[in-house]
């Protein structure tokens, strides 16, 4: 994969895509996302979530939204200030307390005490990943089903047009 195909699979500008490339390509052969279906399905979903492997640390407003983070059991939000200590990070928006224990513990890292080190390229492409492979994504790339893949990513369908766009895009750049 060159840096102008991660470019065109992510939307990505070129200088991003020279920058991640590396760290992405040795993140999907360490979580097994290792057939042209899987990468391109892949491609196409950290790259939305990301802006084009722009944001790895999420923006905060807070917005309405992200003053809800504040309390939320269901992602181990229980201390104040949890919210935004674990707000999303990474490729995919790690979010929430339980997440980022989770996610340390998996990639040997203690990411409840330096929470910002998933904002780093390196970890930031590992724990997009092992989310995708944990979460059955490789299975449901293999389908080619990009609506339950972004699903299980984002919860719902926010960006699916954009999502297909650039899994079209991903596909025809590692046929």
């Amino acid at each position: 994969m060159t840096p102008q195909d991660l470019s065109r699979a992510t939307g990505a500008r070129i200088d991003r895509a020279r920058e991640w490339l590396p760290y992405i390509v040795a993140a999907m052969q360490e979580f097994n996302i290792d057939t042209p279906q899987r990468q391109a399905m892949f491609l196409s979903q950290i790259g939305h979530e990301s802006g084009g492997l722009h944001w790895v640390v999420e923006l905060w407003g807070p917005t309405p939204a992200q003053s809800r983070y504040e309390g939320r059991k269901d992602i181990g939000n229980m201390q104040i200030g949890d919210g935004y200590k674990f707000r999303g990070r990474g490729l995919l928006q790690t979010t929430g307390r339980a997440n980022y224990e989770a996610t340390g513990k998996a990639l040997g890292v203690d990411l409840l005490t330096e929470p910002e080190l998933l904002g780093q390229p390196s970890l930031a492409a590992r724990s997009a990943a092992w989310f995708w492979k944990i979460h059955g994504l490789n299975e449901i790339a293999d389908t080619g089903d990009v609506t339950k893949a972004t699903r299980r990513v984002n919860g719902g369908v926010n960006g699916l047009a954009e999502r297909v766009a650039l899994y079209e895009a991903a596909t025809e750049v590692l046929a």
